[in-house]
């Protein structure tokens, strides 16, 4: 197994990694970004944002290459692995990571977990071939692109209704679609949402199919009680079904509340001095682009407080 020593280890190359990472670099650390998949992390499933300052639109994929190139300005060693745990041992901390079939242990100073999270998915029959092509999992990223449509929203807690009434801004006609007799979100927001005259909700019914040559033209859903088959011909489907924290690195390590968000101060800091997390996987009001790069600027100078206090 090989050995390594640095000073700031950043696990996750999305927003609030890369944010970091010319953070970090910009206050003249030795910064490791390790990450698993693209540079990007969710936004690259996202067709187009319109709500980063700065950046009137651009596609998810285009924003995750402007911070790729803004942080590789600055040097950082950003290098991808297969797996990674981290492990607290005599009051140090490592990272055990798999490059290629190389297994290698580092010992950083500090930690940041910018791992983020990922949308549960349905799983149905055309579901994969068209995110990002009608199929969404963020109403106020791309809301705006079915004004005077008629959309569906598939969940029945507080996100899926609350949501599905923030859909009705623009979209002509919103179906809310739940697998049970009633929706699991508080009251108000249910009556809120029932009151809506733009709102249709499909009780006891689940989707099975999402069909559409370039986008999403129907899709087909079923009674789960009486399996009656039928079509609802729409443009866009929003999946809230649930969100989940990737947490495999650090879980059962830190403070984290139900679900496995971790729980961090103003700073994001850790209930483990020196380990920080920023953007999703936090538990926070707001998982946005632009809260996961404050997030990641914020833990970026908090570590490097920390690190020259070490030294």
């Amino acid at each position: 197994m090989e050995q390594e020593k640095r000073e700031l280890v950043i696990i996750g190359a999305g927003p609030a990694g890369l944010s970091a990472a010319i953070y970090g670099k910009r206050a003249g650390l030795d910064v490791l970004v390790l990450e698993k998949g693209a540079a990007g992390g969710q936004i690259n499933l996202t067709d187009s944002i319109e709500n980063y300052p700065g950046i009137l639109s651009a596609t998810g994929f285009e924003l995750a290459e402007l911070f790729k190139k803004h942080a590789e300005k600055f040097n950082p060693e950003i290098r991808r692995i297969s797996k990674c745990k981290i492990e607290i041992r005599d009051g140090k901390k490592f990272i055990l990571t798999k490059k290629g079939k190389t297994e290698i242990e580092i010992e950083a100073t500090a930690i940041i977990i910018a791992t983020g999270a990922h949308y549960k998915r349905l799983g149905c029959e055309g579901e994969a071939e068209h995110i990002g092509q009608g199929v969404s999992f963020c109403a106020v990223c791309d809301g705006a692109f079915y004004k005077g449509l008629e959309i569906a929203v598939i969940g029945g807690g507080n996100t899926a209704v609350e949501e599905a009434d923030y859909l009705t801004n623009f979209a002509a006609k919103v179906y809310l679609i739940h697998r049970r007799d009633e929706f699991r979100a508080v009251k108000i927001a249910v009556d809120r949402a029932l009151a809506n005259p733009k709102i249709v909700p499909v009780y006891n019914s689940v989707v099975t199919k999402i069909e559409g040559a370039e986008g999403v033209e129907k899709i087909i859903i079923k009674n789960v009680k009486t399996n009656e088959l039928s079509e609802l011909k729409i443009s866009g489907v929003f999946m809230f079904v649930g969100q989940e924290p990737d947490d495999e690195c650090i879980r059962g390590l830190v403070e984290a509340e139900a679900g496995g968000w971790v729980k961090t101060d103003e700073k994001m800091q850790t209930s483990i001095k020196g380990i920080y997390a920023a953007g999703d996987i936090r538990s926070k009001f707001l998982r946005q682009v632009i809260t996961a790069t404050s997030d990641g600027a914020i833990a970026a100078m908090a570590a490097s407080e920390y690190i020259r206090e070490t030294k």
